[in-house]
């Protein structure tokens, strides 16, 4: 019951934060959902034995997060192939069928192996197939999306999201503070990256705050 009043005050306290750093108030809705985000991954690290869990039904539920596929739409583009497969994998999630999103995937890398927002597609569904745990596989997947486009925000950005998706928060930091200095700074998504990244140091300073007070 405490950890969830601390989360109580965290919410107001970044709500504060936000109004007193000028954020602009047509991006609330995205910090809104940054911060629900890490509400789950705070409930995930107070149970240590979550990671030993077998994978339930509930982690599969077909789920799609809009502003991230927003996000992923804006910074790897629309109506090309790519979009194509991202749109299939999409479907194939909502209908319940992550692995079939997966095989849909790694069909697009063979035919298109130097297309790094494939990649990075690759490694979110390999990552949802395995109950947002990053496997080996999903590991390679963001790593080499990264190196084939070292300059890319995409890839830093999508391998930050598994991450916290996991509960690893402090891990996720770098990849999403590299995608943010990678970012254009006329992009439409920047903001919302910024947004992100600000709730996510506010989540991980009041943890570390926590911690100290134990």
């Amino acid at each position: 019951m405490t950890g969830w009043l601390i989360l109580l005050v965290m919410a107001i306290g970044t709500g504060l934060l936000l109004w007193l750093t000028g954020f602009p108030r047509k991006l609330w809705t995205v910090a809104a959902t940054a911060l629900m985000l890490g509400a789950a991954g705070y409930a995930w690290q107070g149970s240590p034995a979550l990671a030993g869990k077998p994978v339930i039904a509930k982690a599969q539920k077909g789920e799609i997060d809009p502003e991230v596929v927003a996000i992923r739409d804006a910074m790897f583009g629309r109506f090309n192939f790519t979009w194509g497969s991202f749109m299939r994998a999409d479907a194939m999630t909502r209908a319940g069928a992550p692995d079939t999103a997966v095989r849909a995937m790694i069909l697009t890398i063979r035919q298109a192996p130097g297309d790094a927002g494939a990649w990075a597609w690759l490694g979110i569904k390999l990552a949802e197939n395995d109950g947002n745990q990053i496997s080996p596989a999903a590991k390679f997947a963001f790593e080499r999306a990264i190196q084939l486009a070292p300059q890319h925000p995409g890839p830093p950005f999508f391998y930050g999201l598994a991450l916290i998706r996991e509960g690893k928060f402090a891990e996720a930091r770098p990849y999403w503070a590299k995608a943010v200095e990678l970012a254009p700074a006329k992009a439409s998504y920047r903001d919302q990256l910024l947004v992100r990244l600000f709730l996510l140091d506010r989540f991980l300073a009041a943890k570390a705050a926590e911690e100290k007070g134990r």
